[in-house]
This record gives C-alpha cells, sequence and structure tokens, in this order.
C-alpha cells in the first residue's frame, strides 16, 4: 500500500520566543510548495503552547519530545500526555536515544510510554537504533528488534497502527555521518518483516521513520526507498528553508 510520507522535526532543547516566531512564518510561507508529505513540529515544551498557536489552521503538527508514564501527581519537571493534549499535540516522541542514553530510559519504560500516549489518543514515534559499536559488533537487527519487541509484548502487534517508527542510528545522530540510503533501507525492511512476522497487515501500513542526519541533500534518495516512509529531522528542522526542502523531497 501506499504509505504518506510525514517529516517531523524535533527540535530538541533549541529556539527562544523570536527565533520560533521566526522559524514558523518561514515553514508556514513555503507550506504551499509541500504537496505531499505530512509535517509535524516538536518544540521544547515550554514553547508548544506558542507553537499550536502560530500553526493554528494550518495542517502541520505539534507534538512533544517526550511524556511521562504517570497521569498527574507528585512528578516533579514531567509533564503527562493530558498536559500534551490540553495544548493540541497530536505526536509524542518516546524513546529517543538521547533519552535513552543520557537519562537511562530503558525498553520497558519506553514502551510504557507508547502505552500511555497510544491510551491518551496522541501518535506515538517509537525511536529505535543502534550505536557505533553495536553496529561495529554486527548486532543492530538484534538491538532494534529488542526496542521493538518490547512494545510488541506490552501492546500487541496491532498497537502499531496507531503510532510511527522512527530508525535512527545513533551514530549518525548529529554526527554529520549518515546511513547511506542502502544501510537505512535494509534496517527498515528488516523492521517491516520483524512486524510482518506477527501481523503483514500491520507491517504494511506502518510508516516508518529514518533519522539519523537527513538534510534537503539526501531526502529524496531516502525517501525513495521502499521502506523509507519520511524522516524525524533534527538539527534541518531548526531551519525553515532546509526543512522545507526536506519535506518537498516526498515522492
Amino acid at each position: 500500500m501506499a504509505r504518506q510520507i510525514l517529516v517531523a522535526g524535533n527540535w530538541k532543547m533549541n529556539g527562544s520566543k523570536d527565533s520560533i516566531n521566526s522559524l514558523i512564518d518561514g515553514i508556514k510561507a513555503g507550506l504551499g510548495s509541500v504537496d505531499k508529505a505530512a509535517v509535524a513540529v516538536c518544540p521544547p515544551y515550554i514553547y508548544i503552547s506558542e507553537v499550536t498557536g502560530l500553526v493554528d489552521g494550518t495542517d502541520i503538527g505539534v507534538g512533544g519530545q517526550n511524556l511521562s508514564t504517570e497521569a498527574s501527581g507528585a512528578f516533579t519537571g514531567e509533564i503527562s500526555a493530558d498536559m500534551l493534549n490540553d495544548f493540541g499535540c497530536k505526536y509524542a516522541i518516546v524513546g529517543h536515544s538521547e533519552r535513552r542514553s543520557l537519562y537511562g530510559e530503558d525498553d520497558a519504560l519506553v514502551a510504557n510510554k507508547y502505552a500511555v500516549a497510544r491510551a491518551k489518543g496522541l501518535t506515538p514515534i517509537l525511536c529505535v537504533g543502534e550505536t557505533l559499536e553495536e553496529r561495529e559488533s554486527g548486532i543492530t537487527e538484534e538491538v532494534v528488534a529488542r526496542q521493538l519487541d518490547a512494545v510488541i509484548a506490552l501492546e500487541g502487534v496491532a498497537a502499531l497502527v496507531d503510532g510511527v517508527i522512527a530508525y535512527e542510528p545513533v551514530w549518525a545522530i548529529g554526527t554529520g555521518m549518515t546511513a547511506t540510503p542502502e544501510q537505512a533501507q535494509d534496517v527498515h525492511a528488516f523492521i517491516r518483516a520483524r512486524i510482518a512476522e506477527s501481523d503483514a497487515v500491520v507491517a504494511d501500513k506502518v510508516q516508518i521513520l529514518y533519522g539519523g542526519s537527513v538534510k534537503g541533500s539526501n531526502a529524496a534518495e531516502l525517501f525513495a526507498k521502499d521502506d523509507i516512509d519520511g524522516g524525524l529531522i533534527g538539527g534541518a528542522s531548526l531551519d525553515a528553508e532546509d526543512f522545507l526542502a526536506i519535506c518537498r523531497s516526498a515522492p
């Protein structure tokens, strides 16, 4: 089946009120030239209200970069799914490699976050991927399968239809290194085949994004691959023209 390309910008801990206003203005100004890709942005929590106001009336979706497994209570510094919903979010990134490596989020916690986001009507963007050491050790598929299987074990394979998967080789995030389109496609094909072992219909439907130094110069070649359904964009999402160039690369 034909899956729509999704281009989601993960701004990470970047931005100010002025820069975000300018960035969204630039994206909105060029949105008319984006006719095939769905577009989303994931700002830092404190700017979500600002961004949802700025994109009101457009087709730009907004997401959180993380969320708590808890609904409310004494969890200082955390943000719940209900809070994201309250400010008009559509997406929530779960299991980003920086959350896994810097903040110790394991597969079980990430699966729980996926479940909470899904239960609250948010579309979870589940990040999976291997480190350089893991790739060089030849265990990329083992690592990705483990991360994916944690969600399937908790939620069932059908739950993946309600989310998006983002394959992000950790060694290609913010390093300027990029997996070749063939390397990326190989892992995307593995992910789809892994899901197909449980349910071929779900495997065919689920969007699998690539996240690893995607730029306007390489997006078209990546998005042309059979199993790459868009991108989770880091640095390039902070520049309107760079981000729009990626969005325009949808085949």
